[in-house]
């Protein structure tokens, strides 16, 4: 599997879409106590070793973990921006 495929089909992964989404909306409403970056991060690195620790890997193991962290990363972006959107939409 090439690297741009294995990024699109995790970018594509409803899965993990939902739990950066989740992540986010957690994040929001804990933040005043832990704070924004390490939640985030521990949870974009959570969510990249999970998925393909308990699914068969089509790849090895620290590739699909590696672009995984690099798909979380991009997903993360989006919803944070989408966030940030609708925070100023209310205002």
């Amino acid at each position: 599997m090439t690297l741009t495929t294995l990024l699109l089909s995790q970018l594509t992964d409803v899965f993990r879409i939902g739990l950066i989404v989740a992540l986010v909306i957690t994040m929001r409403r804990t933040q005043a106590i832990t704070g924004r970056a390490v939640p985030l991060l521990a949870g974009m690195v959570f969510v990249a070793v999970i998925l393909p620790v308990t699914m068969p890997p089509d790849d090895t193991l620290v590739r699909i973990i590696a672009v995984g962290l690099v798909a979380n990363a991009i997903i993360l972006g989006l919803t944070l921006g989408a966030a940030w959107l609708v925070d100023r939409l209310r205002r």
